[in-house]
């Protein structure tokens, strides 16, 4: 009972979602078209999406990229190289994940360098690139991968729909590294180089290979939404156990639990006709602001599925999840990640990192925030 109270008071977003669900199903009694409603689907793809990147996290499948960052000598192009990683990687091994990668190398790089008062504006950008650059494909955040299951959209019209506001997003990075930097464009970094830093083991050079073999079965699996998906779960699952027993105790089961109580949450609401209208009513029309707004009490993740069954537009409810994680910390699990990293190494220092992340990231959003509008007018 100690651990159970433990890991609800560590994790507030499971408390969250186990108190929602318990709630909805006192509204709403359980049933078996309920269990039909939930999307299976989603939490398999989840699952194995979180399974393999924990072996490429294990493995080190980034060390020849990450190495590449002590050869650079200046701190703009030092920033750049940091915040474009975050940007580019998220796009396939989700945002959270690419912040896991790139946020303490930052930390290690910068303490090398005797750089450590740019730590909190670079990684608030970093956490930036990681909610901006996932927008553009289907499977760069969770949000993404539910939105984008339902739909039914093709993969190239997800792309281009994102397309505007993802490259608009990085023009603005670059602005913003540029302002960072404005006093001394060609500040050196005094780092050297990072040979010690994450180098992978020789000896896992096959499970590498299955590790990107999987994660591009997966990719496929999701693109080409092939019946096929039950087969995909068992053979990553039977893969990675096979491998390294020790990653199935790794993967996120927290997250995938927490999704699983909203999804019981959204289809009893969904069930319940008095709470179905009043949304259906409210949301339809204005699900750039629902889904901003909700993202807040709830984050994005669990206020897409939450909001899903009651939007009309589904690519203003896209952007406006996709524009949440700006507003405050709660606004995207992957800001929440970000926090955790940080005051693992600076204890302490939790309220002055939700002041430089609030105030660089409103100002980003403050910017973003009626392009996203406009362009969201379009159907997806």
């Amino acid at each position: 009972m100690d651990q159970i109270k433990k890991l609800l008071k560590k994790e507030p977003m499971l408390t969250v979602s186990l108190i929602a669900a318990a709630a909805a199903l006192v509204i709403t009694p359980p049933s078996p078209e309920l269990l039909g409603e939930i999307d299976w689907h989603t939490l398999a793809t989840l699952f194995m999406m979180l399974t393999v990147l924990e072996g490429f996290k294990k493995e080190q499948i980034f060390w020849p990229v990450l190495r590449l960052a002590g050869g650079i000598g200046s701190m703009p192009l030092l920033t750049a190289f940091l915040v474009f990683g975050v940007f580019f990687s998220s796009m396939f091994v989700t945002n959270d994940v690419s912040l896991i990668i790139f946020v303490p190398l930052t930390i290690i790089l910068f303490r090398t360098g005797r750089k450590e008062h740019y730590i909190l504006p670079v990684i608030s950008m970093e956490n930036i690139a990681a909610v901006r650059g996932s927008l553009l494909t289907p499977f760069g955040s969770p949000q993404n991968l539910f939105i984008f299951g339902q739909s039914g959209v093709s993969a190239g019209r997800f792309i281009r729909y994102m397309f505007p506001i993802w490259i608009l997003s990085a023009a603005l990075l670059i602005v913003f590294i540029l302002v960072l930097y404005r006093k001394d464009p060609r500040e050196g970094t005094g780092i050297g180089t990072v040979e010690s830093y994450g180098r992978p083991d020789p000896a896992g050079k096959t499970r590498r290979y299955l590790y990107l073999a999987l994660f591009g079965m997966i990719i496929w699996t999701i693109v080409s939404r092939t019946g096929f998906w039950p087969f995909a779960v068992l053979i990553v699952a039977v893969s990675v156990f096979m491998a390294d027993r020790s990653l199935m105790a790794k993967t996120d089961y927290v997250l995938l639990l927490t999704f699983l109580c909203f999804f019981i949450f959204s289809s009893s609401i969904a069930a319940n006709p008095g709470i179905s209208a009043y949304l259906k009513g409210a949301v339809a029309h204005h699900e750039y602001a629902w889904s901003i707004l909700l993202s807040q009490v709830i984050s994005n993740v669990p206020a897409a599925i939450v909001l899903y069954p009651f939007a009309v537009n589904k690519g203003a409810l896209l952007y406006g999840l996709d524009s949440a994680g700006l507003v405050s910390l709660i606004g995207s699990l992957a800001s929440v990640i970000n926090y955790r990293i940080y005051v693992r190494e600076y204890p302490g220092k939790g309220a002055a990192f939700i002041r430089t992340f609030t105030l660089v990231s409103l100002a980003f959003f403050a910017v973003v925030v009626i392009p996203g509008l406009l362009i969201s007018r379009i159907p997806l």
